[in-house]
Protein backbone atom coordinates (compact mmCIF):
# COMPACT_ATOMS: atom_id res chain seq x y z
CA UNK A 1 0.00 0.00 0.00
CA UNK A 2 1.30 3.29 -0.61
CA UNK A 3 1.19 6.21 1.37
CA UNK A 4 0.29 9.51 0.29
CA UNK A 5 1.82 12.05 3.02
CA UNK A 6 0.59 15.72 2.21
CA UNK A 7 3.19 18.32 4.00
CA UNK A 8 1.21 20.38 6.63
CA UNK A 9 3.51 23.12 6.43
CA UNK A 10 6.06 25.09 4.19
CA UNK A 11 5.38 27.23 1.38
CA UNK A 12 1.60 26.81 -0.10
CA UNK A 13 3.19 26.42 -3.43
CA UNK A 14 4.62 23.12 -2.43
CA UNK A 15 1.76 22.13 -0.82
CA UNK A 16 0.15 22.99 -4.40
CA UNK A 17 2.01 21.22 -6.07
CA UNK A 18 2.47 18.04 -3.60
CA UNK A 19 -1.12 17.85 -4.24
CA UNK A 20 -1.79 18.48 -7.89
CA UNK A 21 1.00 15.80 -8.28
CA UNK A 22 -1.73 13.29 -6.68
CA UNK A 23 -4.64 14.44 -8.74
CA UNK A 24 -2.47 13.40 -11.74
CA UNK A 25 -1.12 10.22 -10.76
CA UNK A 26 -5.19 9.38 -8.99
CA UNK A 27 -6.12 10.00 -12.51
CA UNK A 28 -3.45 8.39 -14.49
CA UNK A 29 -4.48 5.36 -12.36
CA UNK A 30 -7.93 5.18 -12.88
CA UNK A 31 -7.30 5.58 -16.74
CA UNK A 32 -5.16 2.64 -16.95
CA UNK A 33 -7.25 1.02 -14.70
CA UNK A 34 -10.30 1.60 -17.64
CA UNK A 35 -7.90 0.55 -20.01
CA UNK A 36 -7.51 -3.23 -18.68
CA UNK A 37 -10.86 -3.15 -18.31
CA UNK A 38 -11.52 -2.95 -22.12
CA UNK A 39 -9.00 -5.16 -22.98
CA UNK A 40 -10.37 -8.72 -24.17
CA UNK A 41 -9.77 -11.86 -22.39
CA UNK A 42 -7.33 -13.22 -25.31
CA UNK A 43 -5.46 -9.79 -24.47
CA UNK A 44 -5.47 -9.91 -20.96
CA UNK A 45 -3.62 -13.70 -21.19
CA UNK A 46 -1.28 -12.26 -23.44
CA UNK A 47 -0.04 -10.01 -20.44
CA UNK A 48 -0.48 -12.52 -17.82
CA UNK A 49 -3.57 -12.21 -15.77
CA UNK A 50 -7.48 -12.94 -15.89
CA UNK A 51 -10.47 -11.53 -16.23
CA UNK A 52 -10.44 -11.86 -12.15
CA UNK A 53 -7.26 -9.95 -11.72
CA UNK A 54 -8.42 -7.33 -14.05
CA UNK A 55 -11.69 -6.59 -12.07
CA UNK A 56 -9.64 -6.83 -8.93
CA UNK A 57 -7.38 -3.85 -10.19
CA UNK A 58 -10.07 -1.71 -11.55
CA UNK A 59 -12.55 -1.72 -8.53
CA UNK A 60 -9.34 -0.53 -6.24
CA UNK A 61 -9.72 2.66 -4.38
CA UNK A 62 -8.09 6.14 -4.59
CA UNK A 63 -5.69 5.30 -1.75
CA UNK A 64 -4.58 1.90 -3.37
Amino acid sequence: MTLHVFPRTGPPQARLRTLLAWIARTREERRQRAELLSLSDHELRDIGITRYDALTEARKGLWR
